[in-house]
């Protein structure tokens, strides 16, 4: 008895050390590369439901959006929304990674699982983080269970807990958004529909009810799924690889090009239904009480009927310019952190 409590003080205590190391790593990659997602964020929306042939719809790219945020706001510009995104990852950033971490070793001791199984094991890593991040409700015993190697529930109760969390959707992403998007009112000399993430919260609950908080659920379920479907998989399974056919050592090169590997597939995966977050998210309830978008399904085939299929793919580049980075920073800090705490290797 003794020496399975033993046990499992050291498992929660190895736990506790991931969370705080994962934390950390994701608020330095967060503030590095958050520039660049403002640029996603605001190229997604420009011309939003104007049709290619428009005359008022000028076309755009990413260095142009980033100039005209400086030109308008002054470099602190490019932060605006910065303050939720870190809120949102000191608890997105643990429980997916530590998760799928875990999960990936429940499933298999040794962590040789295939690439296919990896994705899955990835994606319900990142629904749960997602839904959990600001769930009020989640109970801490559910948190500890997940991340408690000693617990080991059967993967459809895994799935049924990740869909289920998910239904509470992340407040501080769509504040993030809305933040970021209030930039393009600054551009044009208007005011700002919110002077703070507290002003957001308050605001959107006054016009939209406290439903209004966890619009655009369906498309950030789908997201994270797809986006820790090619993040974590591809990147346990890129590093693996590189290792094994000794193309590098267990050190920065092969952490490097994981990354890089792994921001791409991610960005291919998500960037539709990123895109249609984004505009659900970011819509707001107007004076007669229309939406622009009824639905996610309604926004994803409105915005392919007037802007054409690769309006699903607006952002990319900026995207993936920002998850090659944000991927490297985090995983060179954290697997560095992981060796300094002496922790094996992810």
């Amino acid at each position: 008895m003794k020496a399975n409590a033993h046990g499992q003080d050291r498992t929660r205590t190895r736990t506790g050390i991931q969370i705080l190391l994962t934390s950390l790593s994701a608020m330095v990659a967060e503030t590095s590369t958050f520039p660049i997602d403002l640029t996603k964020t605001r190229l997604q929306l420009h011309g939003e439901s104007q049709p290619l042939s428009s005359s008022t719809r000028r076309p755009t790219n990413a260095f142009r959006v980033a100039a005209a945020i400086v030109r308008d706001q002054s470099v602190l510009g490019l932060y605006q929304g910065l303050s939720p995104a870190i809120l949102r990852h000191l608890f997105y950033t643990p429980i997916r990674i530590v998760g799928y971490e875990n999960l990936r070793n429940l499933v298999s001791s040794d962590g040789s699982l295939s690439l296919p199984s990896k994705a899955l094991v990835g994606g319900i890593s990142g629904v749960i983080a997602q839904g959990s991040s600001l769930c009020s409700h989640l109970s801490v015993s559910s948190l500890n269970s997940f991340f408690d190697l000693s617990y080991s529930p059967p993967l459809p109760s895994c799935l049924a807990f990740a869909f289920e969390v998910q239904f509470v959707a992340s407040p501080a992403d769509l504040v993030k958004v809305r933040m970021q998007a209030d930039g393009r009112l600054i551009s044009k000399g208007l005011q700002p529909r919110y002077n703070g993430p507290f002003d957001a919260f308050k605001k959107i609950v006054a016009s939209d009810g406290i439903g209004g908080l966890w619009k655009g659920v369906l498309p950030n379920i789908q997201r994270a799924f797809l986006v820790n479907m090619g993040e974590l998989a591809c990147y346990d399974h890129a590093k693996r690889f590189v290792i094994n056919n000794q193309i590098s050592d267990d050190n920065i090169y092969a952490h490097t090009l994981a990354s890089i590997m792994s921001g791409l597939s991610a960005t291919t995966l998500s960037c539709p239904a990123d895109v249609v977050k984004t505009r659900m998210m970011n819509q707001a309830v107007g004076k007669e009480g229309n939406l622009m978008y009824k639905s996610s399904y309604n926004c994803l085939v409105k915005t392919v009927k007037i802007e054409g299929l690769t309006a699903l793919w607006k952002g990319f580049f900026p995207t993936w310019a920002r998850l090659g980075p944000w991927q490297f920073v985090f995983w060179v800090s954290y697997e560095k952190f992981r060796h300094i705490s002496g922790l094996s290797s992810f």
